[in-house]
């Protein structure tokens, strides 16, 4: 009889419990260095785009 509590396509546990977690803590940082850059990328533009409209203001006046 199968082991009903895990799902069939579930990995055997591979490595040791401080592998996972080294490999959750990687994946964890690589994620929000991702974010992090993402945003500043996002704040850039939008500065940018602040000077824009600034310079634009100044031509008129």
């Amino acid at each position: 009889m199968t082991d009903q509590r895990r799902p069939p396509t579930a990995k055997p546990g591979t490595g040791s419990r401080q592998e996972r977690e080294a490999a959750a803590l990687r994946a964890n940082l690589a994620r929000r260095k991702a974010q992090s850059r993402g945003r500043a990328a996002v704040e850039d533009e939008a500065s940018a785009q602040d000077k824009e409209s600034g310079r634009d203001d100044e031509a008129r006046g």
